[in-house]
């Protein structure tokens, strides 16, 4: 179905998946898992937040779906992204087909080059780096931060998402300033990541010179962070603590973003929640994600929040009932969300 897939049987093709908070990753992860046909995909997930979320939102998590461990991205996704990937391909069962989504905030080129600087070169080919771009929330501060910058200019294909939410004259301007960035940018349109899949996989445009003679220190300098994490500037030690008692999780911001954890083993009731939503959220959350129970409801909820705008799916509980949320924004108050949060558990008579 996708060329170049059988001309080098050992060069496992690879597509990374990048892009702002709330562009719609997932979703399009979601779109590939479901209209593959005959091959044998794996999926490795990397996260910015302290409890695994993704991980129960993406269809198909078969054996081969590997969660990487949170951290920062130049240093604990490298290491455990090679023994992931070689774990992949010493399976019994060879897969045919790689895709890495990373977190909203990651700069995709550390990642693309731990498939070009190890022992990884001979096995996998490194296809594409996708970037999704949120046609209805995109803001021009976006390319001025590092991240967003990086993935721009790191994207083979800039995929312009969300695009029946926005008007035709508002997608054109957004267009010139992503080639304001990058002249020569291949930009696709979707609405909930809906593309044809032979233009997305096995596409061959990762062009590992060009890359190259850009040098690494343009975007983001590495140099200085020692993946023994002996002179790594990230706190680790912050990442690992973590209570079901609603302790604050404490994270090193990513230019200037921060994440808030929240757990809770006792169900929200659904209008204290709901006053959470219309009058205490920050406006500084830019990006929610989370599984909900509800007192009033057997059913779990999958909630969402990207922006201004949320939204809360239904389905059958398929372990155990707790609430799982992780918030993102800039400047957030994390005792405070923290202490909202406890506010909204449902008082159970004894």
């Amino acid at each position: 179905m996708y060329k170049n897939l059988q001309s080098q049987p050992r060069s496992i093709p690879v597509t990374i998946i990048t892009g702002f908070l709330g562009a719609g990753k997932t979703t399009l992860l979601n779109h590939i898992l479901s209209n593959q046909q005959d091959l044998k995909t794996a999926v490795l997930v990397n996260e910015f937040g302290e409890i695994g979320i993704d991980n129960d939102l993406i269809i198909s998590t078969s054996e081969d779906m590997i969660e990487l461990s949170n951290g920062c991205i130049c240093c604990s996704i490298n290491g455990e992204l090679v023994e992931a990937v070689e774990r992949l391909i010493d399976k019994p069962q060879p897969i045919d087909y790689l895709v890495i989504e990373t977190t909203g905030l990651a700069d995709p080129l550390p990642v693309a080059m731990s498939f070009l600087g190890s022992e990884l070169r001979d096995t996998t080919r490194l296809d594409s780096i996708i970037t999704l771009v949120d046609a209805e929330n995109f803001e021009t501060q976006f390319l001025d931060t590092t991240v967003g910058r990086a993935q721009v200019i790191y994207g083979d294909i800039l995929l312009l998402n969300k695009c029946d939410l926005v008007a035709e004259k508002r997608i054109l301007e957004i267009e010139s300033q992503l080639r304001s960035l990058k002249t020569e940018a291949r930009i696709l349109h979707s609405t909930k990541g809906e593309v044809p899949l032979s233009l997305l996989l096995s596409v061959g445009l990762f062009e590992t010179d060009k890359v190259n003679s850009k040098g690494i220190k343009n975007v983001h300098d590495h140099s200085n962070c020692d993946h023994e994490h002996g002179n790594c500037e990230h706190d680790h030690e912050s990442d690992e603590k973590h209570s079901h008692n609603h302790e604050e999780a404490e994270y090193n911001d990513i230019d200037g973003f921060t994440s808030v954890s929240y757990q809770s083993d006792g169900p929200f009731a659904l209008k204290k929640f709901q006053n959470f939503l219309d009058n205490q959220l920050p406006s500084e959350v830019f990006r929610a994600k989370g599984i909900l129970w509800f007192n009033e409801s057997e059913r779990r909820h999958i909630f969402h929040l990207a922006g201004k705008r949320f939204s809360i799916d239904d389905t059958d509980w398929e372990s155990e009932r707790k609430n799982q949320i992780v918030l993102i924004g800039r400047n957030l108050n994390h005792k405070a969300i923290q202490q909202q949060l406890n506010a909204c558990v449902a008082e159970i008579p004894g």
